[in-house]
């Protein structure tokens, strides 16, 4: 199975407050682009055999065994009250690493790239909390002329 290294992450998040800026992995879902702060990215594979769990939520699409180490997958799309997942050969698992949560993957349409924004480039996100999807977005990222949704990762890693 071919890995995806991201190359001096730990050099990329040093960076962050030296200079005012965050970066973040751009991935697709749908038509729509969204952001992830890259502080929280461990791994990115390809899409592979998920081994299901019974009796859990249907975003909780199963485990994997990656490196000996079993984690968790989730079905970004489904957590997101959007349409089920379409596999392709872009398809990743991006794999997270958080504090409350430990390691969770994350399944994700395509992985674009990575882009840094300044601070001045994130404007909060103010919704009116009707849609399921809004609560999972913490802000909106200009680069250039294309806007990014940036995924509350806390959010999305909560059960419902």
């Amino acid at each position: 199975m071919e890995e995806v290294k991201l190359p001096s992450v730990k050099k990329l998040a040093d960076e962050r407050t030296e200079y005012n800026t965050i970066q973040f992995i751009v991935i697709k879902l749908g038509n729509e682009q969204y952001g992830i702060d890259i502080k929280f990215v461990d791994n990115i594979v390809r899409m592979q055999h998920i081994t299901r769990v019974p009796k859990v939520a249907d975003y909780l699409k199963g485990v994997i065994n990656l490196r000996g180490e079993v984690i968790p997958v989730m079905s970004l799309r489904l957590k997101m009250d959007l349409p089920a997942d379409e596999i392709t050969k872009a398809t990743r698992i991006i794999i997270l690493k958080m504090e409350q949560h430990g390691m969770i993957g994350i399944i994700v349409d395509e992985v674009k790239e990575v882009v840094t924004l300044g601070i001045h480039e994130i404007e909060k996100a103010s919704y009116d909390g009707k849609e399921e999807k809004n609560n999972f977005i913490s802000g909106i990222g200009k680069h250039g002329q294309e806007l990014i949704s940036l995924l509350d990762l806390s959010a999305v890693a909560m059960e419902k």
